[in-house]
């Protein structure tokens, strides 16, 4: 389904190669480090080295479950205090368009999904690592605030490895294809958070389908 307020961007195997940029994909979740980024600086003195860059990574499980129509998630590893988190939990994506979605739908598997918001971190990098080697998505597009929906594109992770993303990228956690799936997380302590709400910003959402044409 294409229309006027929803924009299709295109699905692909998640590789090192096609990732290089955005992240890589990951073996080991114990042994795999996360990035700090230094605290800018705001006029010409310069952060002492050694400073800014001291908060740390958090980590806990991050949970997703599709709940008819629509898929939500909930991180463990942060606090929930934006404007973005309703009672500590987020609004993911959907099924269908966002208009026709309904929580009581009696569901199939999705064979596209919806998104309507997406945020960057500048503070650190992010680690998803399914528990249950359960493929998912995960939409990503590279840093600068002048994003435009053409910039993204759709990772598919077929469970059996991890997915590691760097500060600045744009993203917006991880699809799993069916019911509800736990993936550990880790993350920059500080959790700085850039949002946009694309249908307000461009007055359309992304989507995706979620199996790729052989």
């Amino acid at each position: 389904m294409t229309s006027l307020d929803s924009f299709e961007i295109p699905l692909i195997q998640a590789t090192n190669e096609n990732l290089k940029g955005y992240g890589y994909l990951v073996d080991d979740y114990d042994q795999t480090e996360i990035e700090i980024t230094t605290w800018p600086k705001k006029g010409w003195r310069d952060i002492e080295k050694g400073t800014g860059n001291e908060g740390g990574i958090t980590e806990g499980p991050f949970e997703t479950w599709w709940q008819g129509d629509i898929l939500y998630g909930r991180n463990n590893a942060v606090e929930h205090k934006s404007d973005y988190d309703k009672d500590g939990q987020y609004l993911l994506g959907y099924s269908c368009h966002p208009k026709e979605a309904n929580e009581n739908s009696l569901k199939s598997d999705p064979k596209q999904i919806f998104i309507w918001h997406v945020n960057y971190h500048p503070d650190g990098g992010q680690l998803f690592f399914p528990n249950n080697n359960e493929p998912f998505i995960s939409p990503l597009a590279l840093p600068g605030d002048d994003m435009y929906l053409k910039k993204f594109k759709a990772f598919y992770c077929d469970g059996s490895k991890g997915l590691y993303i760097h500060a600045n990228i744009w993203h917006e956690g991880v699809f799993p294809l069916k019911g509800k799936s736990t993936f550990r997380c880790k993350q920059g302590k500080v959790h700085a958070r850039v949002s946009v709400d694309l249908y307000e910003e461009f007055q359309s959402y992304i989507f995706f389908k979620t199996s790729i044409k052989k």
